[in-house]
């Protein structure tokens, strides 16, 4: 069976099956790569440094949730402030249809300066806000779309030093989002009862700062320039079934991730643990989250990356319909859950990229990329609001918004198994 091609000639990245013709074609594609290298490895670096920022906030959430909810907002109900965070990774996906084409034709300083500079000012302005509009401006919306500059193009960039160990490369980058998520957490947690809140906002913003800086200066692209990249949601790709089913997945698996991310934190301090160990939950989330940012490349790199998700989005499945919804106010239970969710959740940030790689020409990954992380935006701004409603309407107590999170995951998992078979087939074989 022999691979199918869309948008010419151009090189899609797939997984070839047994034609040697089309065996062929993917050597061809894969000699155009350095897979390696001091400049590969330090464009790498240097998106490891830009996704701190914007994924470290993104996976920071359940201590920021945590935290407002029992000052700035402890007058908000669940559902308005599950808004204000589900809104920040909103905007950062949204943004990334504009960010993805403008990378495409211009390269990365285009879009990662302007956001470097936008992250800095919106962590600043969030240390100075007090009421809900000003944290959902300053946090949500500023934040969100400058986070968004540091994702969707640095992870194309990426994508254009590495083909075969892309899984792998992509994911060593990736783990920037769980180093932050363990960094920022501590810095709230040591420095705001000492010296504030503001204050630890605005140490993260200084560190934030150097990061980006270092950014700017690595991160090159080596592919020549999609100077007809326009800045806009690309729909007309979902009419590539292969592309709409993978669309798809990567929504319903983006629809869930966030939900344990978000609550944990304030489920333990529900359920009656120790302030302290609550906000620590993150931190030990995010623990997990660094192995499991890059080990799940490198397996799936030799396994599939349509195999590896698939695994992943069931096993975070169980370990929500099991270990945390039977966790009770066991502490070692949810921190054992914190930890194996950190871990096998982290393939939904480091490698549903590069599924999307799979599916579209690597001059359009940037837009592609973009767009289909648009698409999931929607289910990002939904989920932990709807959770939030969901836990409210259970009066306060967290069992709905648990089967609501691991009831996702299956539906994620089943998705990604849908567009496993639409792309490659039934075959169990099948490297894909």
């Amino acid at each position: 069976m022999g691979v199918e091609t869309s948008d010419g000639d151009r090189g899609i990245e797939r997984e070839i099956d047994s034609d040697p013709q089309s065996t062929s074609r993917e050597q061809i594609e894969n000699d155009k790569y350095p897979e390696g290298g001091a400049k590969a490895w330090s464009v790498v670096f240097g998106a490891w440094c830009a996704m701190i920022p914007s994924m470290g906030l993104l996976n920071s959430l359940g201590i920021l949730h945590a935290w407002t909810s029992t000052h700035q907002l402890k007058e908000y109900s669940e559902f308005r402030i599950g808004w204000i965070f589900g809104a920040y990774g909103f905007f950062l996906y949204l943004g990334g249809a504009q960010a993805g084409p403008i990378f495409d034709a211009y390269g990365p300083n285009f879009v990662i300066v302007p956001g470097s500079i936008g992250i800095v000012v919106a962590l600043i302005c969030f240390s100075f806000s007090t009421e809900y509009y000003q944290i959902f401006l300053s946090f949500s919306v500023l934040g969100g779309l400058s986070a968004c500059t540091l994702f969707t193009p640095v992870v194309s960039a990426v994508g254009h030093w590495f083909n075969v160990r892309r899984g792998f490369a992509t994911g060593i980058a990736c783990t920037a989002g769980g180093i932050g998520g363990v960094i920022f957490p501590l810095i709230i947690l040591f420095t705001a009862p000492k010296i504030g809140f503001p204050w630890a906002i605005r140490i993260i913003a200084l560190l934030s700062a150097i990061l980006c800086s270092i950014a700017c200066l690595l991160l090159k692209t080596r592919l020549s320039r999609n100077m007809k990249a326009g800045a806009s949601i690309d729909f007309r790709a979902l009419k590539d079934a292969n592309y709409a089913a993978t669309t798809l997945a990567v929504f319903l698996v983006e629809f869930a991730v966030f939900i344990p991310i978000t609550y944990i934190a304030s489920y333990a301090l529900h359920v009656g643990v120790y302030q302290q160990t609550s906000y620590l939950l993150i931190v030990f989330l995010n623990v997990g989250a660094i192995p499991g940012r890059f080990l799940p490349g490198l397996l799936a790199d030799r396994l599939g990356r349509f195999n590896v998700m698939i695994l992943t989005a069931i096993i975070c499945g169980i370990l929500t319909l099991s270990l945390w919804l039977c966790a009770g106010d066991d502490v070692h239970a949810i921190i054992a859950f914190s930890v194996l969710f950190g871990f096998w959740s982290g393939a939904a940030i480091s490698l549903t990229p590069v599924c999307i790689s799979q599916v579209c020409a690597t001059e359009d990954y940037g837009k592609r990329n973009g767009t289909t992380f648009t698409v999931a935006s929607v289910g990002t701004l939904a989920g932990i609001p709807i959770a939030g409603a969901i836990q409210s309407g259970d009066g306060g107590e967290y069992g709905g918004l648990i089967i609501f999170g691991g009831a996702l995951y299956l539906a994620a998992a089943f998705a990604f198994i849908l567009a496993r078979v639409v792309c490659r087939g039934w075959s169990l074989k099948t490297k894909f």
